[in-house]
């Protein structure tokens, strides 16, 4: 059964992704922002998903709130966060909180969902919005590299398994189409229902890929003052070999 992006996924999105460093992530965002000078504590997780970033801003010490467009991506955030930090259902394009973070964050290539740079530059615009003067928006996106060539092979498979014990089989599979010049996913997951059958559903995702010359115009116009595109994990720049940049910018 065909369904929408990140819905009946969140369920089994934490299984599949076990390996994901989102622990490593955070402390290449949080050296960035020390050695930066930034101060304060309160942090904006934008597309947070199921809270694995979220929790590692949280566990460093930060007041975190999480924003995500998925209410099903949420719902599994919230059982695995302290409620202390809080969430709420959001369009990366148009969210307005009515308060400022002294770091908002956007990570494994969340921005790459918004499929034109006019979209991408509202997004920047409202991370922007909501940093004090001072405050750093930290991000990733793929490349149009990477992009094109996401996966070796063009497909990632294998076995999960769920908190509870239940089975997953997934198949992803990644082709590039070049008169929209999008990436697109087909997630096909097989999953355990508990009652000794199985479920089935498949969602298919589409990124575009933002090359550094691509985003600095969009950050100058969000009114960003300066920033940084680099490579994980050591900060160096880009190459035109490089799949994923890192953007840190300051307001």
């Amino acid at each position: 059964m065909q369904h929408r992006p990140f819905t009946a996924l969140a369920a089994v999105y934490d299984a599949i992704m076990a390996d994901v460093e989102y622990d490593h992530w955070a402390d290449f965002v949080l050296t960035y922002a020390r050695d930066g000078g930034l101060e304060g504590s309160a942090a904006l997780d934008l597309a947070c998903g199921t809270g694995g970033f979220t929790r590692e801003l949280h566990r460093a010490g930060w007041t975190v709130t999480g924003l995500d467009g998925s209410a099903e991506m949420l719902a599994v955030a919230r059982e695995r966060l302290p409620s202390e930090v809080e969430l709420t259902v959001g369009d990366l394009r148009t969210f307005d909180l009515g308060y400022t973070f002294d770091l908002v964050s956007c990570v494994f290539d969340s921005l790459n969902n918004l499929l034109t740079p006019e979209a991408l530059g509202a997004a920047l615009g409202r991370a922007r919005a909501h940093l004090r003067p001072g405050g750093l928006l930290a991000c990733d996106l793929n490349t149009r590299l990477g992009v094109r060539e996401l996966w070796e092979g063009g497909a990632v498979e294998g076995l999960a398994a769920t908190p509870d014990g239940r089975e997953v089989h997934y198949h992803w599979s990644h082709h590039h189409d070049p008169e929209t010049d999008l990436g697109i996913v087909q997630a096909f997951c097989r999953v355990e229902n508990g009652q000794g059958g199985w479920e089935e559903f498949t969602e298919t995702h589409r990124e575009r890929g933002y090359d550094p010359a691509d985003l600095e115009p969009l950050l100058r116009a969000a009114g960003f003052e300066r920033w940084e595109i680099v490579e994980y994990p050591d900060y160096a720049l880009p190459t035109p070999e490089t799949p994923r940049v890192w953007v840190f910018a300051w307001a």
